[in-house]
Parts: C-alpha cells; sequence; structure tokens
C-alpha cells in the first residue's frame, strides 16, 4: 500500500505539473469528481487508494514546489512525514497512560526541551497558532479569577481578538503599530489608567510581513504595570534555532506564555503547535477529572494524569514527528534551514528592488517578501495574483499594507535555488503584462 500510495502521489504530481492545479475552483472540483465518481459505491473498489490519492495529489497545492510561496505553509521534511506514519498505523491517543505509554514520555521530554529553549519551563502540544493563543488567555484569564484584558497591537494575528470573544473577555484594547510593529509607547499610554488584570500580547513574526515586535521594551512596560505577557511567535519562534538569527528574539524568555508552531519554520506535517508557559502553575486551569481516564487512586499508584495538558481528549502523539526532526537534524541542521529561507527572501527582495517593473515595500525580516508592479492598481496587483493561481505556474498571497495591496511571497522551502526566485518574479511581470495592454515585462 505504501508503494502504491507513492506511486499515486508522484503520477498525480506529473498530471499537475505546477504547484497548483490549473482551472481555478471550478476546474478542480470537475476533475475531482469525474475521479472520484460514487464515493459510496454499493460494492467496494480494490483500486481506490491509487485513484484517489492521484486525483488528491492532482488537485493539491505542493508546498514542496519552489514557485509555491504565498502561506505560512511549509514543505514537511521527508523524516517527519515518514515518522507521522508510525503515529497513523500504532494510533496511540494521549488522553490516558494506557493508551500512549511510550508517546506519553516522549511528549513530556520534547516539550519540555523546547520550553527551555524559549525561556520557558513546560509547553502543551497544540494544533497551532490560534489553539496555542486560545490557551494563552484561558490561562491568563483563570490565573487572574475569571477575568483579564486583552491589549493587542493592530498587528497581532485575528484569533488573538477572536480568543477574547470566544471566552466572553471584555473587547480588546488596540495600540497602534506603525511601521507594523506595536509602538512601546503607545503601549505605555494604553496600560496607564486601564484597571485590570491586564495581558498583553505581542507579535514575534506577523503573518504579513513577519515584523518583530521590540520584545525588551514591551516586556519593560508590562513589568511597570503589572500586565501578564504573551508573545505569539507562531511564525518567528523558529529563529531560536538559527546562531544568525535568534537575538531578534531576545526579550522572550520575558513572557509569561509563547506561541509556537512547528509546520511553519520547522517544517513539520500539519499539526506541530506548542504553547510554552514560564509559571507551571499556570496549568492548573485545564485539570480534569473523568475516573475512567485518571482515576485518583491510579495517578496516586504512578499513572501520569494526562487529562491537563490538553483541552482535546482523543488527542494525536504529533511530538514523535517533532521528536525525529529534532534528533535527526539537531539544533545547527534547523538553523541552517531557518538561515536559508531567511537568506532566499533577501534574495528575491533584491531582484524586485532591482527590477523596473515593481516595487519592494521594504526588506525582509524573516521569509517574507512584499511588493507589488510598479504603478498599478490594487484591482490589478489582486488579477495579477488570481490569474497566477488560475493557471496553476504560482502561487502568491496577498497582503493589505499602507493602504495598498501587495504581493506577498512567503519563501519556506530551503530548497528554492536563484533560477526558481528569479522565475516567481518572471511569471508575476508576465501575468501582469496580460492584464495591462501594452506592457512589455522586462
Amino acid at each position: 500500500m505504501l508503494g502504491t500510495v507513492l506511486d499515486a502521489l508522484d503520477t498525480g504530481a506529473r498530471a499537475r505539473s505546477g504547484p497548483l492545479p490549473a482551472g481555478g475552483p471550478d476546474g478542480v472540483a470537475r476533475r475531482l469528481r469525474e475521479a472520484v465518481g460514487e464515493i459510496l459505491p454499493e460494492q467496494g473498489d480494490p483500486h481506490a487508494l491509487h485513484t484517489l490519492v492521484r486525483a488528491f495529489a492532482e488537485g493539491a497545492a505542493d508546498p514542496a514546489h519552489p514557485l509555491c510561496a504565498a502561506h505560512l505553509h511549509c514543505p514537511p521534511l521527508a523524516v517527519a512525514t515518514a515518522a507521522d506514519l508510525a503515529v497513523s498505523a500504532l494510533n496511540p491517543s494521549l488522553d490516558s497512560w494506557d493508551q500512549a505509554p511510550a508517546a506519553t514520555a516522549l511528549e513530556s521530554i520534547v516539550t519540555r526541551a523546547l520550553a527551555r529553549h524559549a525561556g520557558a519551563t513546560d509547553a502543551l502540544v497544540t494544533t497551532g497558532g490560534t489553539e496555542s493563543n486560545q490557551l494563552a488567555l484561558l490561562l491568563a484569564r483563570e490565573r487572574h479569577g475569571g477575568s483579564v484584558r486583552l491589549v493587542h497591537g493592530a498587528n497581532a494575528h485575528h484569533s488573538l481578538p477572536r480568543a477574547a470573544w470566544l471566552l466572553g473577555l471584555p473587547e480588546p484594547v488596540v495600540v497602534p503599530a506603525p511601521g507594523g510593529t506595536l509602538d512601546p509607547d503607545a503601549l505605555d499610554e494604553a496600560l496607564t489608567g486601564l484597571p485590570g488584570p491586564l495581558l498583553v500580547a505581542a507579535t514575534a513574526g506577523t503573518t504579513d510581513t513577519g515584523r518583530i515586535d521590540p520584545l525588551p521594551e514591551i516586556a519593560a512596560r508590562c513589568a511597570a504595570h503589572d500586565a501578564r505577557l504573551h508573545v505569539d511567535a507562531a511564525y518567528g519562534g523558529g529563529l531560536l534555532f538559527s546562531d544568525r538569527h535568534r537575538t531578534r528574539l531576545t526579550g522572550l524568555d520575558a513572557a509569561d506564555t509563547v506561541t509556537l508552531d512547528l509546520h511553519k519554520l520547522g517544517w513539520q506535517p500539519v499539526a506541530a503547535g506548542l504553547l510554552a508557559v514560564r509559571d507551571t502553575r499556570d496549568l492548573a486551569a485545564l485539570r480534569q477529572h473523568a475516573d475512567y481516564l485518571n482515576a485518583p487512586d491510579d495517578t496516586e499508584a504512578g499513572l501520569p494524569d494526562l487529562l491537563g495538558r490538553s483541552l482535546r481528549t482523543t488527542r494525536r502523539p504529533d511530538v514523535l514527528k517533532v521528536a525525529v526532526t529534532l534528533k535527526t537534524l539537531g539544533r545547527s541542521g534547523l538553523g541552517a534551514l531557518v538561515d536559508q529561507v531567511c537568506d532566499h527572501a533577501r534574495q528575491f527582495a533584491a531582484l524586485v528592488d532591482g527590477h523596473p517593473d515593481f516595487e519592494l515595500h521594504a526588506p525582509p525580516v524573516i521569509s517574507t517578501v512584499l511588493f507589488r508592479p510598479t504603478g498599478a492598481t490594487d484591482t490589478t496587483v489582486a488579477a495579477v495574483r488570481r490569474a497566477l493561481l488560475t493557471d496553476g505556474s504560482a502561487v502568491l498571497g496577498r497582503a493589505r499594507l499602507d493602504g495598498r495591496l501587495w504581493l506577498k511571497a512567503t519563501l519556506l522551502n530551503p530548497a528554492t535555488g536563484p533560477d526558481d526566485l528569479a522565475a516567481l518574479l518572471h511569471l508575476a511581470a508576465a501575468s501582469r503584462a496580460t492584464l495591462v495592454e501594452g506592457h512589455t515585462p522586462r
């Protein structure tokens, strides 16, 4: 069956031939319906595995393709993907020790090691940045007796105000973020006179530009106002692996909680999120009792109680792929991958800056580059992106900053080469040329 899957993946990728299937949503859906046929036939189909995987691969966005550069959607490492197969085969669940003995011990080893790397004490495994941010707000609320006011920058991820709404917290206070980073002086002004308890959320790696808030200054303001600090480092947390770039996260160790996400700059299959905590007393809020899972006498006898490690009950051991990756590559190996994608971003930014038909928004901070055709309207910028998506030739994202729409290249593929970067820019230029009469790309 593994051979069947690998063959179907290869056949599907060849049929796709690019980073995205051509034809847009209607074309992809039509081809998939034709390939699948009746999904619940009266009699089973012995070729279903190959048929469906091939159709799935043909219609996939391939993050391993060098021209797939829209989102924080990484190409997973082969070694991590292979480890994930073992998890699927054994199918453990981390809601009681007797369902996942080794996984329980391994999760403890890995989460504590990664927490220490981020200047924290322990970490919980989550499905990603959104769940981690929600958990951070929940732990803050419960630590302060069921009430807390969220204060975040205008650059914060949408999951933070959404979590405040979900948890029934007061309307968050939004602080200006000129230039894409939270303004410490504006934060100080916002915190002055604001009744507590308060939770400040800073960002280390914004989704649109990869910018990092001034963490030391923010931490100082939080300390002066007795406010709790959470740092959303879902994107930027991977810089911790790099000797060259980790200093950009100076001040991270002052946070009470930190969101990390290894299915971004960690090259893991989804999902691989973490919430690191500095004070493990915060985790008391998650304690739950179900006699069939964590009976008191079992706990007293030494069986680990896992219900307080997540809001989920049935929980896949995503930690195995992370552990295999950490052990295989080591910190220096992961750091080298981080350095490569950051270098690629700088190289691509230089290409954009030197091209007469494009405008660069700003030098990249991590691995995201914003650019747009010179003199183009927002309508044209949007149309360029959609044209590339529809013909399947390149996958670029979009971001609205400074009152204008920008194309976004998020470079997470360490194997991307100079020719790939040049091709990405050429395709954007060619797409614009087809939309603007008389324009010839140079």
